[in-house]
């Protein structure tokens, strides 16, 4: 267990940080919470009790000192396409993705998740920001029955842009408006050392705590503007509603549903997630990765990758036990945790005691939260997702890699798993373009000297044989030909039988064709095959 490594040397001196950080978090994840079960289609208790129990799970299993679990943005978008919109789905995908990501650690099966490239990350991250930013417009307009699907969001959001409520649209605006001078403060915030006056540290501690607990005090205040309004007697605001009260029930998830004509087995709910449960069980697992990775490096602290799926997926799990929906790292309250100055992961255990405590104590308080404020607490935690930089770095660095870019951008619109599913596969078949036909280098004089640039694979042979027989037979005269394998650390047995070929048809014609640089496990291959005809030396020279 990974708290092994830190809790018997843990320092009293860390309590104060890892508290303070506990706190900080507390603030961030609560209004979140209650936002993301919004986007995810499901009723707003069900954000809350998914935000603790990946922060008292990770504290045991998780090796970043950083990190925080619980529901994100792009998985509570991801999260919608799936569950229709019933509880029933959410908390069963919740337990398959956990088992399927516990799976994948125990059996060290992380590297899977190298074959999403980056593009692909970027391009989907960024269509993301954009959906979910206008799926939360209808919020800060106060607009009913606008449908999920982005296109047609557009359109009816366009065409019903009339029926707008003046109040929701101006609370929504100046929410916005101040979660953006807020965020702009914080990261313009400059250190204030020890040595300053008592007064700048306190200036600067206030300043810090409010553009870090940003969205509960733009929370706080809108619903304080609601409640103003109800005491008066008229309500100009769309308010959240209802929340029931207390903890939810520690209880297996269902693996079936009540429906109006008989009952859904579990087969058939399985059937309706489909490709959700590959999609949502890797993306998460992505961006806990992904998260760690980025803050271990900034930290000088290294993580075990397959710890971290293991930790993931049985927070997962133990998450469905009390009605969680699927959760994974979350970038922005981790950035908190970092910025705060936490020292262990206990400080998660302070977290998840806040929201237990919000769910115990405050749920009769947030009814008077409006829908605008917490689309507004959406927008300004997904703009900063949005990459404006990365199509014109590929463009300097590597053009081809817009393609799986720009197709999963594209098609993200359309439906996210297209997007992420046409992706993968576009970079795939650019990967496997580039095993296939891999650089040649070829020289010309007495002989002619062929290069090839990497390892030869089944699919490279036949096209490193065109090569060589088109520019040996056609010289003038022809020539014979050294295959320099100094880049080449594999073969398999295609390309033996190829070289093979290769070796008799420059033989009918009366060339030969020798080897050198070859290494040794290419060399063992070669000469186990016998290859009549086959001649090598260690260098160029010799040859």
């Amino acid at each position: 267990l990974p708290v092994l490594r830190w809790l018997p040397r843990y320092s009293w001196a860390w309590l104060p940080l890892d508290l303070l950080a506990g706190v900080a978090v507390g603030l961030t994840a609560v209004p979140q919470a209650l936002a993301y079960a919004e986007l995810a289609g499901l009723p707003l208790q069900y954000g809350l009790y998914s935000s603790f129990m990946g922060c008292f799970v990770y504290c045991f299993l998780g090796t970043a000192k950083d990190v925080t679990l619980g529901p994100t943005a792009i998985m509570s978008l991801l999260v919608s396409s799936y569950v229709f919109h019933e509880p029933v789905y959410a908390i069963l995908l919740s337990f398959l993705s956990g088992c399927i990501q516990l799976a994948m650690g125990l059996l060290h099966l992380g590297f899977l998740l190298d074959f999403i490239s980056c593009p692909v990350i970027k391009g989907f991250t960024s269509a993301a920001s954009i959906t979910i930013s206008f799926n939360q417009i209808k919020n800060i307009l106060g607009l009913q029955g606008i449908p999920r699907q982005f296109f047609l969001q557009v359109y009816e959001t366009l065409r019903r842009i009339r029926e707008t409520r003046a109040g929701d649209a101006i609370l929504g605006l100046t929410c916005l408006a101040v979660l953006a001078a807020l965020r702009a403060m914080k990261s313009r915030l400059p250190r204030v050392a020890s040595a300053e006056p008592l007064a700048a540290r306190i200036s600067y501690t206030i300043v810090w705590i409010c553009a870090t607990a940003r969205n509960a005090l733009v929370v706080l205040f809108a619903g304080l503007v609601a409640y103003s309004f109800q005491v008066m007697g008229s309500q100009p605001l769309t308010l959240t509603g209802t929340i029931p009260r207390g903890l939810p029930a520690f209880r297996p998830p269902s693996f079936s549903m009540a429906a109006p004509n008989g009952t859904v087995p579990f087969r058939s709910m399985v059937e309706d997630m489909g490709v959700g449960l590959a999609v949502v069980p890797l993306m998460g697992l992505l961006e806990t990765i992904a998260i760690a990775k980025a803050f271990a490096s900034q930290n000088g602290y290294k993580i075990d990758a397959n710890q971290e799926l293991l930790a993931l997926g049985v927070a997962n799990i133990l998450g469905s036990f009390v009605s969680s929906y699927p959760i994974t790292g979350s970038f922005g309250r981790t950035a908190v945790n970092a910025q705060s100055g936490v020292c262990t992961p206990a400080g998660g255990l302070v977290t998840g005691a806040l929201v237990l405590l919000s769910l115990a104590y405050l749920t009769s308080l947030f009814y008077y939260i409006p829908r605008a404020a917490l689309a507004a607490v959406i927008i300004s935690a997904v703009v900063p997702m949005f990459d404006t930089g990365i199509f014109r770095t590929l463009w300097r660095v590597k053009r081809l890699d817009l393609v799986p870019l720009c197709v999963t951008f594209l098609l993200c619109f359309w439906e996210v798993q297209y997007g992420i599913v046409a992706g993968v596969l576009v970079s795939g078949i650019l990967l496997l373009y580039s095993i296939a036909r891999p650089p040649v280098k070829v020289l010309e004089g007495d002989v002619l000297l062929v290069q090839p640039g990497s390892s030869l694979h089944f699919p490279a042979i036949e096209g490193l044989r065109d090569t060589v027989c088109s520019r040996a037979l056609t010289a003038s005269p022809p020539r014979a030909v050294i295959l320099d394998c100094c880049h080449v650390s594999s073969i398999d047995y295609t390309v033996v039988v190829g070289l093979a070929e290769l070796l008799q048809e420059l033989h009918r014609h009366g060339l030969s064709l020798a080897f050198c640089g070859l290494k040794d496990p290419v060399l063992k291959v070669l000469l186990s095959a016998n290859l009549e005809g086959f001649q090598h030396f260690h260098t160029q020279e010799e040859a």
